[in-house]
């Protein structure tokens, strides 16, 4: 009993210490680059859509109407007629895109859709509110809208930066601009070629390994999957919005339209030791995508 005893008053006296050694511990000063609880902002619930795919595997995607409003109009429409429902994933080309629609590209749209919309490759004016320190080979400049979006130009448009994880429209041949039925995400290194030559209209946010852990198809150099076996069923397509209130999913983005943010931006291009010895001097902006958070 008495060596229970002993062993009773050692744990509490380690605890004590420990307690003490934490009050004595000062907390972390926050980094320039520490964002305010301001500076997160609520994406907007009709500009979410939820894809649920069978296996009860769900993927978020911000659509940016800004930037591409006809196609968003199409996909919220697309979304509100459950046009996507029992359609599949028929396409995982690796290092590159994954696709989901109608691979038969016969099922007619509903009503309203636009078949052919504008282009809406670009966009008239560039107003980031960042600016990374390096222009890369697609663009003479490249940085962040306040509103959480990464951006590229050439001094004259902007355009929306194909980077991992963005979602762009399939489309056929030129003139075909692709009405929204059929859309992509890029699940390897950004195949920045595309930039200005397919709308980009949104971004996933969360649940993208869903899409880049499928198995890689094979048919026709492509990545289209040869057996119909294999196309993984969609379940819905839902913009939050149109979910009831209790099921609605939650995220915010972070705004870019502050110096916290432009902090960020710089620790991002300048990573710091002990496991950087060399600073960069600079970062590709799809090594700068502006952060999200799910939110409860």
């Amino acid at each position: 009993m008495r060596a229970t005893g002993r062993r009773a008053s050692l744990r509490v006296m380690l605890t004590l210490a420990l307690a003490l050694a934490l009050q004595a511990t000062p907390a972390a000063a926050p980094k320039p680059s520490d964002p305010l609880p301001a500076d997160w902002k609520p994406v907007p619930d009709d500009e979410l859509l939820v894809m649920t795919l069978a296996g009860d595997r769900r993927v978020y995607i911000r659509l940016a109407p800004r930037y591409a409003p006809v196609h968003a109009a199409n996909i919220r429409k697309l979304a509100a007629a459950r046009w996507w429902d029992g359609e599949s994933v028929y396409r995982v080309h690796d290092n590159y895109v994954v696709q989901w629609g109608d691979p038969t590209e016969k099922k007619p749209l509903p009503a309203g859709v636009i078949a052919q919309p504008p282009a809406e490759y670009d966009w008239p004016v560039y107003d980031a509110v960042t600016k990374l320190t390096r222009s890369d080979p697609y663009s003479t400049a490249t940085g962040h809208s306040a509103d959480g979006w990464p951006l590229a130009t050439d001094g004259k448009v902007a355009w929306l930066p194909h980077c991992y994880a963005m979602v762009g429209v399939a489309r056929d041949l030129a003139p075909s601009t692709g009405s929204g039925g059929d859309l992509y995400a890029v699940i390897g290194h950004g195949p920045r070629h595309l930039d200005r030559n397919i709308a980009i209209v949104g971004r996933v946010l969360e649940g993208i390994e869903h899409l880049s852990s499928l198995p890689r198809g094979t048919e026709g150099g492509l990545g289209l999957y040869k057996d119909k076996r294999q196309h993984v069923p969609i379940v819905s397509v839902r913009l939050a919005s149109d979910l009831p209130a209790a099921e609605r999913p939650h995220f915010q983005y972070r705004a870019a339209d502050n110096a916290r943010f432009a902090a960020w931006v710089k620790a991002r291009e300048n990573r710091e030791p002990p496991f950087f010895n060399l600073p960069s001097g600079g970062a590709d902006i799809c090594n700068a995508m502006p952060p999200v958070r799910r939110t409860p």
